[in-house]
Formats: C-alpha cells, structure tokens, sequence
C-alpha cells in the first residue's frame, strides 16, 4: 500500500523525525516501528525553539556488541545492553556542547524512571511520547508524576496510519 504524509503540524511533525531516528536503533525491544513494520525500537528527538538539535534511538555504546549482533543482554526481563533513545539524545547535546535546557523531547515510547530522570536534570520542559512502555523497577505509571513535580510536563502523541495509508495523529 501506498502511503501519505500531508504537510504535519510543528509537534507531529517532530514526532515523525523520532519515527525516522527509531529506524536506526539496533535493539528491538520497545514498540513496533511506524516506518518499518514487524521491527521494534525506540527513536527520540530534542528541539529547541523550533530546531531539531539531536536524537537519539536504542543502541549500545561504541566499540560494545549490538543486540541485533550478539542478542540482548536481559536482567529480570529488560536489556540492559543498549542506551535508551532519550539518554542517546540528551548525550548528543552534551557531546556537542548544545544544553538542551527549556527544550522539548519527542519520543516514541514513553520514558522509562531513568530517562525520566535524565530528562529533569537536563532541563527539558516538554515531553511528547507514543506508546506506552514498561519501565525495568515497575515505575512507569510514577514517571509523569516525577516529571511534573520535576517542572516537566508530558503527554502523549500518538501516530499512526489510517486504512487509506495517510498518516493521522492524536495528541493530549
């Protein structure tokens, strides 16, 4: 089936560059890609002031085996191989000297308690998520509590393709 994109609004149209930026991870636990059926993963992107200024997607650190390579590396059910999205991207800010302070995450699933705690502490004010996901302490239902006592709100925002194969979306 043939697909369509119409011209998106600013916050599903950042969305969809963390639907992009998920097609690279090389771990396949986490949601089903938008842009790639039947493979699973993670993308994130952080925008300040209307400019994308990095991503992030599931992946392990460099010179380490790839889950897609050597399998997952599991404790109590959760790799712990890979870096999470969110944390990929925040440390791209870092390694490029940009503060993404004030700024906005875009991510396809929603954060685990880590990452949630990188985000606080990095200064992002916003965060946009897809799908749900199951936190490794089982705290995912206390992440957007944590945020919002943190400064940071959170909501979801959820693409997807209608029967027609344009793209549709559905925010807070």
């Amino acid at each position: 089936m043939k697909i369509h994109i119409p011209r998106l609004p600013k916050h599903a149209r950042f969305m969809m560059q963390a639907h992009l930026v998920a097609t690279q991870n090389t771990c396949d636990r986490g949601p089903e890609l938008l842009l790639d059926a039947g493979r699973h993963g993670v993308g994130a992107v952080i925008v300040q002031q209307d400019r994308i200024i990095a991503g992030g997607y599931n992946g392990s650190a460099p010179g380490q085996p790839h889950c897609n390579e050597d399998g997952h590396l599991l404790v109590d059910g959760h790799c712990v191989r890979t870096i999470h999205s969110e944390m990929n991207a925040i440390i791209q800010c870092a390694l490029d000297g940009t503060s993404p302070q004030g700024g906005t995450i875009y991510t396809t699933a929603s954060p685990c308690f880590d990452c949630a705690k990188a985000i606080a502490r990095a200064g992002l004010r916003m965060v946009y998520f897809g799908q749900g996901y199951e936190s490794r302490y089982g705290l995912s239902s206390s992440v957007k509590e944590f945020l919002s006592t943190s400064g940071v709100e959170m909501a979801p925002l959820i693409l997807d393709f209608d029967d027609s194969g344009t793209l549709v979306w559905k925010d807070a």
